[in-house]
């Protein structure tokens, strides 16, 4: 939205400078986004005037001047064939940037002979085309500032330019009268009253207009007339500087005043020729197939139900949008007919954006325009057409209803000052709504009828800290709940998410953020994809429902990264997953995912495949790092998304802490994923808290007496799990066996050939270690034989002979 400084004094009353505006309309929302401001290119140039003038004497084209300037006298070249003794004219000295030239001026010498400055033409500074001579002013003062002069006798030429930002919510501010209304509110002057004077009617009207009853939402109210006998000739000099001043062509008189009318008053107006109409106006829905030349000199094929506008032989104008360029007024207009009318803002914009169309007029009635505004706008715009064209008016015609936009909400001045966190009078508040427009009814506020974005009480408390500026909130710190050292503001499970997140990122992880929201055939692979965890208002077909499990974004940005040539990842994410739409169904995990190869190519074969083992060892350190318990059990209750033999779930009990090992291959090919991945999952609310904080580390806990390792080996059934083995193993003395591990396991064809068949061998190494006194062999032996029981009774495995 654009609009100049001498526009806005139309409508305001006001002292107040360019920049007190611009600051002004940014801090009430309406930002300013550009100031075109020529007073600020013409401030450094000065009247001079010439005392003598003599031909160059190495030049037949150049003149040596003297000029007199408010420093002394001054010797300037010049070319100009204006330029003589006498004149008035602008100087630019030496240290001056000219604008048109894109030169800062220095002494130089031309042909010979020095030259302080020039005398400016007004391309060089801008202000016109004009450069056959110098610039030649009928009066001034020498030494006075040019823009000074140009203030007093022609301020047209200086009148700033200000674009603004205008938000969806405020249709208002897309016109002057707005804008106006705003500064008015804030303080920045007073609002000129605006008083249609009925024009009266000096004939009846020979068109008349109707509506179709199946548009009649879509278009509520049509009202028009006709003006015979103008003259459509090119608009007055002020009209036309103020549309090129905000980047429109001025047309003539007539198109004119509708673009002036648009922008000035957000009442946009079409006008019909009406020699070209045939009978009366009718407002229906596009017929399929139905086309129209729009006035951009386009044919749009109409999408069938589109409100037009048509007469008795042939549709004239798409309504809300844009007219038909048959229809519209020309040079040789004579007669014309004027229309106003209010149409539904989500029916113009179904049409504009179907015929993608971007006009002023649908940018303004899809937004909302004042529906109460119609037939004032109409006798303004008829008012401005006799005045400008001449002519006489008929009487209007109309056709529906201004559709009843009345509503009114309560004004609670305690909440405004509770919510808003200053301290603004009551009367103040009452005073604000009233200057933006609205009526005071007790604590009633009726809202006006311009605007459309006011719907409810939270929106009054809204435009109230809007006019008396939230730059005016002063920072207040929260009280303390209690006096002494503040307490941590963190919660457990808010430390733990940060401690895991810093450890994984050690790990070398890239943590990746995602989207809450996948398809439902993702969900579907772990587990989800239920209708309640389905989003009534999607943002798109991908992200349909909340996710289960947080693998599915990070295969999916696996497969995006393997597709632009990364093959080895190890990525991270940290967020909540859903197993519903309830309360307490959601909860916190970390996930892992490796891919590829655990390192780089180098000379010494290092680089292998990622395994189990990488995804249950980074799992493990995590967990470490969050305070799990060191010991735990592996379980083997898999969700479907695992390899069921070559994954786990590590658990406390029945408490699931975290899960490891390969994706199964089915979900790789359905994310087109390729292999191998692992991965791993951490449930960090399910890792019990410490019974007790204390801010140091334990102390270390070391024996000086020798410890003592024995190895057995195991014959047990195909079947049984190795870790079954050790924890069995472990079992047998939990304060004498410090550690456990498997370092060999015989299995095959061989194996089964020496052991039995659905036979293997499991070779375990057991770390005793005493802390009172050195054992002797014979509490060893005890202590193997307990192993021997324990591992037997819980696998029935025997010492392999």
């Amino acid at each position: 939205m654009k609009f100049t400084l001498s526009w806005l004094k139309d409508h305001l009353e006001t002292d107040a400078t360019v920049n007190e505006i611009a600051e002004a309309l940014t801090d009430l929302g309406l930002e300013v986004e550009e100031i075109s401001d020529p007073a600020a290119r013409l401030a450094s140039f000065r009247l001079a005037r010439i005392t003598h003038a003599e031909q160059h004497p190495g030049a037949d084209r150049l003149r040596v001047l003297r000029v007199e300037t408010d420093s002394g006298e001054a010797q300037i070249v010049c070319g100009a064939p204006n330029a003589r003794a006498g004149l008035i004219g602008v100087l630019a000295r030496p240290g001056d940037y000219v604008p048109g030239i894109d030169t800062t001026l220095s002494v130089g010498r031309i042909r010979g002979v020095e030259s302080h400055g020039m005398m400016a033409s007004e391309r060089e500074l801008e202000l016109s085309d004009e450069h056959d001579g110098i610039i030649e002013l009928p009066s001034g003062q020498v030494g006075q500032r040019f823009i000074d002069w140009l203030a007093e006798h022609a301020p047209d030429r200086i009148d700033p330019v200000i674009e603004i930002k205008i938000t969806p919510n405020r249709p208002d501010a897309l016109g002057v009268r707005g804008i106006a209304r705003d500064l008015a509110a804030r303080g920045l002057g007073t609002l000129k009253p605006l008083d249609p004077i009925r024009v009266e009617g000096q004939f009846d009207c020979p068109t008349e207009v109707s509506i179709a009853p199946e548009i009649a939402a879509s278009a509520p109210f049509f009202a028009g007339r006709v003006v015979r006998g103008v003259t459509n000739g090119p608009s007055p000099d002020w009209l036309q500087k103020r549309l090129r001043a905000i980047g429109l062509r001025p047309i003539n008189a007539l198109v004119d005043i509708t673009n002036y009318f648009t922008h000035d008053l957000n009442r946009p107006l079409h006008v019909f020729d009406m020699a070209q109409l045939d009978g009366n106006l009718h407002l229906r829905g596009a017929l399929a197939g139905e086309t129209l030349q729009a006035l951009d000199d386009k044919t749009y094929a109409l999408p069938e139900g589109a409100v037009v506008i048509t007469d008795a032989s042939r549709l004239l104008s798409i309504a809300g949008v844009m007219g038909g360029a048959e229809t519209g007024a020309q040079p040789g207009t004579t007669d014309v007919f004027i229309e106003a009318a209010y149409f539904d803002p989500i029916a113009t914009a179904t049409t504009g954006r179907a015929l993608r169309i971007n006009s002023d007029a649908r940018y303004r009635f899809e937004r909302g325009i004042d529906p109460e505004f119609t037939l004032p706008g109409l006798e303004l715009a008829t008012r401005m057409v006799l005045d400008l064209c001449g002519g006489e008016a008929s009487n209007v015609v109309t056709a529906g209803e201004v559709p009843d936009h009345a509503r009114a909400y309560r004004l609670d001045t305690d909440r405004v000052v509770s919510l808003v966190g200053m301290q603004i009078e009551d009367t103040v508040q009452r005073q604000t709504l009233g200057h933006l427009g609205f009526r005071m009814d007790g604590d009633m506020a009726h809202v006006p009828s311009w605007r459309p974005d006011i719907q409810g009480e939270a929106d009054l408390i809204e435009e109230i800290a809007r006019i008396a500026s939230l730059s005016r909130l002063v920072g207040q710190p929260l009280p303390r709940p209690r006096p002494g050292v503040p307490q941590p503001v963190l919660t457990p499970l808010q430390r733990r998410e940060g401690e895991a997140r810093r450890m994984a990122a050690a790990l070398g992880y890239n943590e990746c953020v995602t989207y809450s929201f996948v398809d439902q055939d993702s969900a579907a692979l772990f587990g989800g994809g239920q209708d309640a965890v389905r989003i009534e208002n999607p943002i798109s077909s991908e992200m349909t429902h909340l996710r289960p499990d947080l693998l599915p974004g990070l295969l999916a940005a696996a497969a995006r990264n393997q597709a632009r040539g990364f093959a080895d990842l190890a990525l991270f994410e940290c967020g909540p997953v859903f197993s519903g739409g309830e309360p307490g169904q959601q909860s916190l995990r970390l996930t892992g995912l490796l891919v590829g190869a655990n390192a780089a190519r180098d000379p010494h074969g290092s680089r292998r495949a990622v395994d189990i083992y990488d995804a249950k060892a980074d799992a493990e350190a995590i967990l470490q790092t969050i305070g799990a318990p060191a010991r735990t059990q592996i379980d083997r209750k898999l969700d479907g998304w695992w390899h069921p033999g070559r994954a786990g779930n590590i658990q406390l009990g029945p408490n699931r802490l975290a899960s490891f090992g390969e994706v199964h291959p089915r979900i790789l090919r359905q994310m087109d994923v390729k292999g191998p991945a692992v991965a791993f999952t951490i449930h960090l609310p399910n890792v019990p808290l410490p019974k007790t904080r204390v801010t140091t580390r334990p102390a270390l806990n070391a024996s000086t007496l020798q410890g003592a390792d024995r190895d057995f080996a195991f014959v047990v059934d195909r079947g049984v799990e190795a870790s079954s083995v050790v924890n069995a193993a472990a079992g047998a003395d939990k304060a004498l066996i410090e550690r456990v591990q498997v370092f060999d396991q015989f299995t095959g064809d061989k194996a089964e050939a020496q052991m039995g068949a659905g036979k293997k061998s499991v070779a375990i190494t057991v770390h005793l270690q005493p802390r009172d006194k050195t054992l002797t062999d014979a509490e060893i032996e005890a202590v193997a034989a307990r192993i021997i029981d324990k591992v037997g009774k819980a696998t029935g495995g025997v010492l392999r002979k």
